[in-house]
């Protein structure tokens, strides 16, 4: 994600949205002082409810991660992101002090995390490009959890990432724990985590990414549309504009 190609990525973004004209409101505006303990905290759009997923499901898993009262998105190495402007709300999740968490690191340590804290050590396995795959030892303490996900996010990526997850054919059934990912050097990753539904079945949805350099956690602003935002809105557009990438719907996929 050279600084070439971001510029190339967000300024067709900045001209596309332009046509809002409207300065951040709603959601937006009561989120000034992020008083949201969680995801699940979020308020929705008029008329929309959230959807019933079961207990222990990576979907509720999602909602219940804490949000922090710091709006700023820090990097690694604790210094702050040039771009400040792309973000809802920053997670609380460990980033490391390592330039390792990136886009699909970011998405797998939160898969990863869900699992660990159901003891399903089995299920944790990413593989690389090559096809080799990386199993978390069995009842691993949290100390050697992390130095795994670190040779994790060190051998796999978007490309792998991409092999690995299955492509989700209808769009409309978008889920909690979903990714839109374009895989390749560069490539980018986002997870889907959360969804909300009105009694017209229209869906919208929440987005999370890490980016380059490795950083924190943080829920998408939506650019195209400031009264809904961070919410983006599951509609017939095939491309879906975040602050600093542009997916096609055919590049949803799931675990």
């Amino acid at each position: 994600m050279k600084y070439l190609l971001l510029l190339a990525t967000i300024l067709p973004i900045l001209s596309a949205c332009q046509h809002s004209g409207n300065s951040l409101q709603n959601i937006n505006e009561a989120a000034t002082g992020n008083s949201y303990p969680d995801v699940n905290s979020i308020p929705l759009p008029k008329g929309y409810k959230r959807i019933n997923n079961p207990r222990n499901s990576f979907a509720t898993w999602l909602r219940q991660i804490a949000i922090k009262k710091d709006k700023q998105v820090h990097l690694y190495n604790g210094s702050l992101k040039r771009n400040q402007s792309a973000q809802f709300a920053v997670l609380q999740v460990p980033v490391g002090n390592k330039d390792l968490q990136q886009c699909a690191d970011a998405v797998m340590r939160l898969r990863a995390e869900y699992l660990y804290s159901l003891g399903l050590f089995r299920d944790i396995s990413f593989t690389d490009n090559n096809g080799k795959s990386y199993n978390c030892p069995p009842n691993t303490s949290k100390e050697e959890f992390e130095h795994y996900l670190e040779k994790v996010f060190t051998w796999c990526g978007t490309a792998s990432l991409e092999k690995q997850l299955k492509p989700v054919a209808d769009f409309s059934n978008i889920q909690p724990g979903d990714v839109l990912i374009k895989g390749g050097f560069p490539g980018h990753a986002v997870i889907v985590v959360d969804v909300a539904v009105n009694n017209k079945g229209k869906k919208i949805y929440l987005l999370a990414q890490s980016y380059m350099p490795a950083q924190e956690i943080h829920i998408l602003k939506n650019p195209m549309n400031d009264t809904l935002s961070p919410w983006y809105e599951v509609n017939e557009d095939e491309t879906i504009y975040t602050p600093e990438w542009v997916f096609k719907k055919n590049q949803l996929r799931r675990f």
